[in-house]
């Protein structure tokens, strides 16, 4: 098993990959419940979308852990989860079981490119600096959804935004937990994040902020409702509406995607020379994930970016996947549990995360003028538009507009202009 994962090569035990699975499965495990809620909107079965919901993410993790050796959790995507509900199926009045079938021939199509290698050369052409600053802004996306959660950042129509009401009890078991966890963390103490979330939860539950929950153990729901219902519509997707739902899906996953495996093989040190080693086997385990998904009866998988709890506890190997994977196992046995597990208990989490991959920041050469408006725009738009495919997208139109300016336009990939105008395109025709 050791020898399997490269235990050795990455300096790693079973202790510390076990513990970042669990941290990174904690930081994941609020989809189990906010995913059926959303969904559910759209008129599917609530407890068949939490059954497809928990398998989908027991075989994605399994996949990308066993084929590509990385510690990633994946399941269903939040992005595209309200996409699927919120414009596809309430905004374009289209049915569930439609867009069901359009995710899952997107899923199809992202199985072709990985297996021909496309999505793995597109990756791999990204310029470092371009990959450094989607690293970054990612860090600054996970924190700004931490900060969310806990209620420290809130909505505001004059501002947009604003501080939040942190003598509320679940905003002060946040602060308490973000506190507890750096102390932890300044200790040296391995796991620091993981037992911070543990910590907050018993606080949480003395206080009273978090319910005991009634039961331990739950009846696993049945699949029946949702499941296989897309061989059944198949034939409903060939109209112009439906194909651009399917490009949607296409774009949103491809670089939700990318963008969460860029900033993971970068912050656990597995980017050699600019590429990411395996990383065609980890795009065919994302896409593989998305047709079961689909035929279950969840919209697309995304590798999670909150994978990066786990990365900063130390996963090194997909043994932290396979973890991920048995965590995600057991909760489909201790749903009532997971009613615990809130997201104010993950909030410390992700902001501290969310610091330590923005550090990726200090390796873009700030020097270069002609990197650093698409670098700066691909980092901060990602917060601003709560969308890591958007930020890359803006970043990928300005890279080759900058370098044709200063006159470089010869260093640029020619896939890069590809996707220049395929992001233009994708603003101007779809959006």
């Amino acid at each position: 098993m050791k020898n399997f994962f490269q235990f050795s090569e990455r300096n790693t035990t079973y202790k510390q990959e076990s513990i970042a699975g669990i941290t990174t499965f904690l930081s994941m495990a609020y989809i189990l419940v906010v995913n059926p809620i959303i969904l559910s909107q759209t008129g599917m079965d609530k407890e068949a979308v939490f059954t497809a919901t928990a398998l989908s993410a027991i075989i994605g993790s399994l996949l990308i852990g066993l084929l590509a050796n990385y510690p990633i959790g994946i399941a269903p995507s939040m992005g595209i989860n309200a996409f699927f509900t919120f414009t596809v199926c309430i905004g374009m009045n289209i049915p569930w079981e439609t867009a069901l079938a359009g995710v899952f021939i997107s899923g199809v199509l992202f199985m072709i490119l990985s297996l021909l290698k496309i999505r793995e050369k597109i990756i791999n052409v990204i310029p470092q600096d371009l990959k450094h600053a989607i690293a970054a802004g990612i860090g600054f996306f996970v924190a700004f959804i931490g900060l969310k959660n806990a209620g420290i950042v809130i909505s505001n129509e004059a501002t947009f935004v604003s501080i939040g009401n942190l003598k509320s009890a679940p905003t002060l078991l946040a602060v308490a937990g973000f506190i507890i966890t750096i102390i932890l963390l300044n200790k040296g103490i391995k796991g620091g994040i993981f037992y911070g979330m543990v910590v907050s939860t018993i606080i949480g539950i003395i206080f009273g902020i978090i319910d005991t929950p009634k039961a331990i153990v739950g009846k696993i729901p049945s699949l029946e409702p949702t499941f296989g219902v897309v061989f059944s519509h198949l034939d409903d997707i060939f109209t112009p509406k439906l194909l651009a739902v399917i490009f949607t899906f296409l774009f949103v996953a491809f670089f939700d995607t990318a963008g969460a495996l860029i900033a993971v093989a970068s912050q656990a040190g597995l980017m050699k020379n600019n590429e990411i080693p395996n990383a065609g086997k980890a795009l065919l385990a994302d896409s593989m994930s998305a047709v079961a998904g689909s035929v279950l009866g969840t919209s697309t998988t995304a590798s999670f970016v909150e994978s990066s709890a786990g990365i900063a506890v130390g996963g090194r190997t997909g043994f932290t996947s396979i973890v991920i994977s048995a965590c995600f196992a057991i909760s489909l046995f201790f749903s009532p549990v997971l009613a615990i597990v809130t997201p104010e208990v993950t909030a410390p989490a992700l902001i501290i995360v969310g610091a330590l991959m923005a550090t990726e920041i200090s390796r873009i050469n700030w020097s270069n003028f002609d990197i650093v408006i698409p670098s700066f725009v691909t980092i901060i738009m990602m917060p601003l538009t709560f969308s890591v495919a958007t930020g890359i997208a803006l970043g990928f139109i300005l890279y080759p507009i900058s370098m044709i300016a200063m006159k470089k336009s010869r260093e640029v990939h020619p896939i890069m202009y590809v996707l220049c105008f395929s992001f233009v395109g994708y603003f101007v025709f779809v959006i």
